[in-house]
């Protein structure tokens, strides 16, 4: 794993983390593959790929910020 990549890693872990505490997802965790990231929605496991798991996290908490 490179340097870039556990930066992004770091960030979607901080991200998931939010999600969690904030109950928008119900687990997450590192996926089968380094390049792919495994959050838990509405009980279902997604395997998506970081970029995406971070663009997923983003709108989530986005869209569910008490403003």
């Amino acid at each position: 794993m490179n340097t870039d990549e556990a930066v992004l890693r770091d960030e979607i872990r901080r991200l998931a983390d939010e999600a969690f505490q904030r109950k928008l997802i119900s687990g997450f965790g590192d996926g089968p593959d380094n390049s792919e990231f495994q959050i838990v929605i509405n009980g279902k496991p997604r395997h998506l790929p970081l970029d995406e798991a971070r663009s997923v996290l983003n709108e989530m908490l986005r869209t569910n910020s008490v403003e």
